[in-house]
């Protein structure tokens, strides 16, 4: 079995009596293709933002790719294959779509203090641009600016900016909140798409989509794991039903 690209070891957070992450260990290999559920408040973003750095764990140990990342800024992390998208966007709404993602391409490359000079001169990182963007059916409006394209989309563009980092290592938060249910089947069969090579950690509410991504669930409970597994398995688990999907409620395909 090959080695975690992410591998997360007893990781634990507290603010003063609060504790948001409680022991999690958590591993991700080549592949992966990881939902991380949970009722509100679980401490799901938590752990996210204790992964990437945004947040310094109060105990444990956080691996990328073998080595010990744990107290490595955020940008380090990036720069090591880790990215993530967030729950809420966070895009230049009044760049073009293609602007967007061509500044992380150009941060990756370290040619970021160039990005402004003329298109010619960049051509490497449009085209690049271009690719990715074709790759998530965005190609079509790479010359919009972002915010004049539907919420659904602008999912869409968060999720090139990420792969224009190039990451081994993509953690997605919410990937389809605030997307019409008619829209979502765009972005999953994009996240579907992505390179095999690469480990995906998605945090989701809708059990559609975490059924039809993730081969592998994990729930998360006031910050401690309750249980992991296959999908069919953690869905019929009586426990998961009572504390995630209420005591009367069951969980058949992602439907309950």
């Amino acid at each position: 079995m090959s080695e975690p690209l992410l591998e997360v070891r007893n990781l634990c957070k507290s603010f003063g009596a609060l504790v948001v992450a409680d022991e999690v260990s958590l591993a991700l290999r080549p592949g992966a293709r990881h939902a991380l559920i949970g009722p509100n408040g679980a401490g799901k973003t938590t752990l996210v933002n204790l992964i990437t750095g945004t947040v310094e764990p109060s105990g444990g140990v956080i691996l990328l790719g073998g080595h010990d990342v744990t107290r490595w800024s955020q940008a380090r992390r990036v720069k090591h294959g880790l990215a993530r998208t967030f729950q809420i966007n966070t895009l230049f709404r009044g760049l073009s779509v293609l602007e967007n993602v061509c500044m992380a391409i150009s941060e990756r490359r370290a040619v970021a203090a160039k990005l402004w000079q003329r298109a010619d001169a960049r051509a490497d990182v449009i085209a690049e641009g271009m690719e990715l963007l074709e790759s998530v059916k965005l190609d079509g409006d790479a010359r919009r600016l972002v915010r004049e394209l539907p919420y659904g989309r602008q999912r869409l563009v968060e999720l090139a900016i990420a792969l224009g980092l190039r990451p081994t290592v993509l953690l997605l938060d919410e990937p389809a909140a605030g997307v019409p249910s008619a829209e979502s089947h765009v972005l999953l069969e994009a996240v579907e798409a992505l390179p095999e090579s690469m480990a995906v950690l998605m945090i989701e509410h809708d059990m559609d989509i975490v059924f039809r991504f993730a081969q592998r669930v994990t729930v998360l409970v006031q910050g401690a794991i309750l249980t992991e597994g296959a999908p069919a398995e953690v869905g019929g688990d009586p426990r998961v039903q009572e504390v995630y999907l209420g005591e009367n409620a069951e969980l058949h395909g992602g439907r309950r």
